[in-house]
């Protein structure tokens, strides 16, 4: 409705034009009110034009053409229908208008021969008639040129559009050739060995129970670790292979990856605050990444420690927190590594804070939190 506005004023004001120049014109007819009823109607079509170019230019040269025949208002009768000439050809109803065009000019020019006086010259009738016959062709070129202008622009738009459709497309290709080559490449490098590692410990583990004897703990960490890399990397795998997402990780298997962890001998406890909460995927994976590489480190380089996992459920965010009591010390600063940066580019990724610190008593502390309600 607001982009039809302009029209309605336009026909108001065409309509106030008409009223006026009828009332001063000298030898124009007094106006009844079927002639304001006329221009009303002249009024209302217009303000419809843009949606009903057509019927619009009907109803306003049949308007024009009946105030003329009655009132004569003069050369201003013309005005309405050149406009709504212009905004036909415009929208492509080229025949329309140029029909409209030679009616509106035909019956205005038989109006006045019929009507005009004997003293008064027919140069004045054939000049206005040329005046009008000018303009409604200027309004007919007018609104073609506009609307091939419109076309064009119209072509150019859906040929951005196909084009940045097209970059999706490649973009998306490029990123599944990529994905299928990082498989391949993580395939040949790391399955073959871990396979061998897994492989070997199971060896071990065999031997050592068919000589009656109880494997190490050590060796039966090895051989679950293995395992579970296995399981990971092909469930890695097979969500590089596919655009769709694999079965992901997430906080729900925290205990195995602790239960892991003691098998390796790190005592790990384990803690959960507030109610568990459906959480989104992203943020449920980076949680138990975080644990992971965590649990990992102190594996790695705490020495004899304990761990303690710590998972807080709230209403706006996600906490989690691993704690130990190992080597680390605030008098010795950590060099952040591969791990510890991994960890924090995924955290911060999804709007979340990581902090990364050695603990007053001795020990090293991970605290991440996700917010749940938007970015951080």
């Amino acid at each position: 409705m607001r982009r039809d506005l302009p029209y309605a004023l336009g026909g108001l004001a065409l309509g106030g034009l008409l009223l006026g120049n009828a009332t001063l014109a000298p030898d124009a007819a007094p106006v009844r009110a079927i002639d304001v009823a006329l221009i009303l109607l002249m009024a209302a079509a217009l303000a419809v034009c843009r949606r009903f170019p057509v019927v619009a230019l009907a109803v306003v040269t049949a308007a024009m053409l009946a105030l003329h025949v009655r009132v004569h208002p003069g050369a201003a009768a013309s005005f309405p229908v050149l406009g709504t000439v212009y905004v036909a050809a415009w929208r492509g109803h080229r025949v329309a208008a140029a029909l409209a065009s030679l009616v509106f000019l035909g019956v205005f020019l038989a109006r006045d021969v019929s009507v005009a006086p004997t003293d008064r010259p027919g140069q004045l009738i054939v000049e206005r008639t040329s005046l009008l016959l000018g303009w409604f062709v200027a309004a007919n070129v007018a609104g073609l040129v506009a609307g091939q202008r419109r076309a064009y622009l119209e072509q150019v738009e859906q040929r951005a559009i196909e084009a940045e459709r097209t970059r999706e497309e490649m973009a998306l290709r490029r990123a599944g050739e990529e994905r299928l080559r990082i498989a391949r490449d993580l395939h040949d490098s790391l399955t073959h060995s871990i396979s061998v590692i897994k492989v070997q410990a199971g060896i071990a583990v065999h031997l050592a129970r068919k000589h009656h004897e109880e494997p190490s703990a050590a060796l039966l960490a090895i051989q679950e670790a293995s395992g579970a890399a296995m399981r990971e990397l092909r469930a890695t795998l097979d969500v590089l292979r596919s655009p769709a997402d694999g079965d992901r990780v997430g906080l729900a298997r925290v205990d195995e990856l602790a239960e892991r962890t003691r098998a390796a001998g790190v005592p790990v406890r384990v803690t959960v605050s507030g109610p568990p909460r459906e959480l989104p995927a992203e943020v449920d994976q980076a949680g138990y990444r975080v644990v992971q590489e965590a649990l990992t480190n102190v594996a790695r380089h705490a020495g004899p420690a304990t761990a303690q996992v710590h998972i807080e459920y709230a209403p706006a965010q996600l906490t989690v927190a691993v704690d130990d009591d190992g080597q680390a010390s605030p008098d010795r600063p950590v060099t952040p590594g591969v791990g510890l940066r991994g960890m924090r580019e995924r955290v911060t990724g999804l709007g979340g804070t990581l902090r990364t610190a050695a603990r007053d008593g001795g020990g090293f502390a991970v605290r991440a939190t996700f917010p749940l309600d938007g970015p951080a």
